[in-house]
């Protein structure tokens, strides 16, 4: 299904999203250390998860409340959670449930809750939603000095 077009660049976001969690595997299956993994974890929520996670809260899911909406902010807060204890703790096995839990938050809003709200919020909303997006987006900062997965 092709997205409208309003909330295309939180499907693009999801894109990085995914291409992130690419870089994570490729660092892992290279044997990288965890140290550059947790860096670049670091430095990839600090320059676009946060905000992205941070609009569909304001500009998205704040138009619906139910159950399928809860169970998005839901899994932000278990990702805010699980980022603070890799900052902290580390571990492989923290790496690992993040990859998981992204990808699966990622392709929930994507086959489901994006879905959904296509089809439940009227056009005139959406488009409201995608003149604050156009407005507020934040860019994707794409360049990272450690490109360990290469």
């Amino acid at each position: 299904m092709r997205r409208n077009e309003n909330i295309v660049f939180l499907s693009k976001d999801h894109h990085f999203g995914l291409l992130h969690i690419w870089k994570i595997k490729q660092g892992i299956r290279r044997k990288v250390t965890l140290d550059r993994i947790v860096k670049y974890i670091t430095f990839y929520w600090e320059n676009n998860q946060k905000a992205h996670f941070e609009e569909e809260e304001q500009y998205l899911f704040s138009y619906l409340s139910d159950e399928l909406i809860g169970k998005a902010i839901e899994e932000h807060k278990q990702i805010r959670i699980l980022i603070e204890q890799i900052q902290k703790i580390g571990g492989i096995y923290l790496i690992e449930k993040y990859i998981d839990l992204l990808t699966q938050h990622i392709r929930y809003e994507e086959r489901i809750l994006f879905p959904y709200i296509e089809k439940n919020l009227s056009d005139k909303v959406l488009s409201e939603i995608g003149g604050k997006l156009t407005k507020e987006h934040h860019t994707e900062i794409e360049s990272y000095a450690d490109e360990f997965w290469q």
